[in-house]
């Protein structure tokens, strides 16, 4: 797993440093909003294109294979923009940019649901996403140790990716993948994409979690600052925050997931709902009172919301054959990235016409989601071999 992990590391340092050096970049003076606008949201168009196309490029290539060619792909995306500052030739290279990391997530998750078993999957899973927000993490140390206005920012991000393609040479083949016996059903009938309908038949928890984790995880982050400065808090608190929620989701990975493989996930999921529904309100109600007690309860939401995605993917690959996992993790990947599209401008506009708290208002619509699904997921009978059978048929 190491060979893969550092890979993913690395693509995904390049991959913050550079959303961070163009959003650096268009608040210079002189940029019109609408160009802002068209390149910022040109990324998670991108993201949505990459997560439709991974699963019939696997198939086709192999994970290994595609792998490279998203790299490949990535670095060619991240060197444009060291060759030019023209800014519509931007909006293709954060379009690209996008498209890389979609469908990077979608072969790493793939591979990992096929590699791993039911009595390791949930630590391997907290394993990648440790690995992705300590990514995100040195991605913007180095924007800090480069310099935010250096003219060596781009060359540096496209630098990390360039590692990340060399490291998949020096660290050889991935481990083997185990041997699936085909199912001899008498059909041959190639096999479908499951849609997020057959996987909410065989996993709703799942499904909402995963849409939830796309509200939440990377949105804390964008809207933890304008929540801050809308309460009055300063520069340096409002870093603060930010940074605690990213501590806090990376010490919670490995214990959540010890947890996650030897306890119930459904139940798990629904403590991780309750709570996060609990500190949300208590953020919303109590944030403007007393700056310790924040900082201790945006930890505590940290380490519950930004750990409900592993458990979930954990839980709905144990519910799935081996042979839909990378269509499955392709559509999950596709509603995380619609919740994470959707989230900025709806909370904006709750914010402006209720308050900062209103923040948690939609974070916490999230987590009573992900609560009632837990709840009706584990009251509902087991899905046996032929109820899999009935909903892969009517797919």
């Amino acid at each position: 797993m190491l060979p893969i992990m550092v890979g993913i590391c690395l693509a995904c340092i390049g991959s913050a440093m550079l959303s961070t050096a163009v959003s650096l970049h268009l608040g210079r003076p002189g940029i019109s909003p609408q160009v802002v606008q068209i390149v910022l949201t040109a990324y998670p168009v991108g993201f949505l294109i990459g997560c439709l196309i991974a699963r019939p490029t696997v198939a086709q290539y192999g994970h290994e294979r595609t792998f490279v060619a998203i790299l490949v792909l990535a670095l060619l995306a991240a060197s444009g923009f060291v060759f030019t500052d023209f800014l519509p030739s931007w909006i293709c290279f954060r379009l690209l940019g996008g498209l890389s990391m979609g469908s990077l997530f979608v072969v790493c998750e793939s591979w990992i649901n096929l590699y791993a078993e039911q009595h390791n999957r949930g630590a391997l899973f907290s394993l990648y996403m440790l690995t992705t927000a300590i990514a995100v993490l040195l991605g913007q140390v180095l924007v800090g140790l480069v310099g935010p206005q250096s003219p060596h920012l781009f060359p540096v991000a496209a630098a990390t990716v360039l590692l990340a393609l060399i490291s998949k040479f020096i660290g050889g083949r991935w481990p083997a993948l185990p041997v699936i016996a085909p199912e001899h059903t008498g059909s041959t009938t190639p096999v479908k994409r499951l849609g997020p309908l057959a996987l909410f038949r065989l996993a709703p928890v799942t499904v909402v979690a995963i849409f939830q984790g796309g509200i939440t995880n990377m949105n804390i982050f964008v809207l933890t600052p304008i929540y801050g400065t809308q309460i009055g808090l300063s520069a340096a608190t409002t870093v603060g925050l930010v940074t605690t929620v990213s501590i806090a989701g990376m010490l919670a990975q490995t214990p959540v997931g010890w947890l996650s493989d030897r306890f119930e996930r459904r139940v798990i999921l629904l403590v991780q709902g309750v709570l996060s529904v609990t500190l949300c309100a208590a953020i919303a109600w109590l944030g403007n009172f007393s700056e310790p007690l924040l900082f201790v309860l945006f930890f505590l939401y940290g380490a519950t919301a930004l750990t409900v995605y592993p458990v979930a993917m954990a839980f709905g690959a144990s519910q799935l054959h081996s042979r839909h996992m990378v269509g499955a993790s392709g559509t999950l990947l596709l509603l995380y990235s619609i919740g994470n599209v959707a989230t900025p401008g709806i909370s904006a506009g709750l914010m402006q016409h209720m308050g900062a708290p209103a923040m948690f208002l939609l974070l916490g619509g999230g987590a009573v989601l992900v609560t009632l699904a837990a709840c009706y997921n584990l009251l509902r009978r087991p899905v046996r071999a032929a109820t899999l059978h009935t909903i892969e048929e009517q797919v």
